[in-house]
């Protein structure tokens, strides 16, 4: 699959958020050219200020592949990810992450920090940024346009 038919499926999941009144941020998670996890940001649902769609899509992958070293994979997300997601990329050993719109307030992954190429850290990462950025970028503005109202 392309980076753009990845980016397309993780915006499926982020519309899925928006649908039940999450931001709409979505991920998926692939492993020798399959999608093993996709997931949505649930934090309004849980109550759990840990439940971003990069999270909840790298607990659903290790635990199909009982592996918490995700070595062979790539996560794919509409948002770049922030600190917190990003220490979990690092520490499940994610080999790729493709993310769409960048994260002008807390972006870890490029925008403020870039913890995926760290060299003081111990793995780093391949970074692809800005995958349907427009696309991603609107579904974050016109949900909280309309949440604003």
């Amino acid at each position: 699959m392309t980076n753009d038919e990845l980016m397309d499926l993780a915006i499926k999941e982020a519309i899925n958020a928006k649908n039940t009144g999450e931001v709409p941020i979505g991920a998926v998670l692939e492993v020798d050219g399959e999608i093993i996890a996709s997931r949505h940001n649930e934090r309004e649902t849980f109550n759990d200020p840990t439940a971003h769609a990069e999270i909840l899509v790298l607990r659903d992958a290790a635990k199909l592949e009982r592996n918490w070293r995700l070595e062979r994979a790539t996560l794919i997300v509409t948002l770049e990810p922030c600190p917190m997601c990003a220490g979990a990329i690092w520490a499940s050993r994610v080999n790729k992450v493709i993310w769409g719109a960048p994260n002008i307030e807390a972006g870890s992954l490029g925008t403020l920090y870039n913890f995926g190429v760290d060299p003081r850290l111990n793995h780093q990462t391949e970074i692809v940024g800005g995958v349907k950025s427009l696309e991603c970028s609107k579904l974050l503005s016109d949900f909280f346009e309309v949440s604003r109202q």
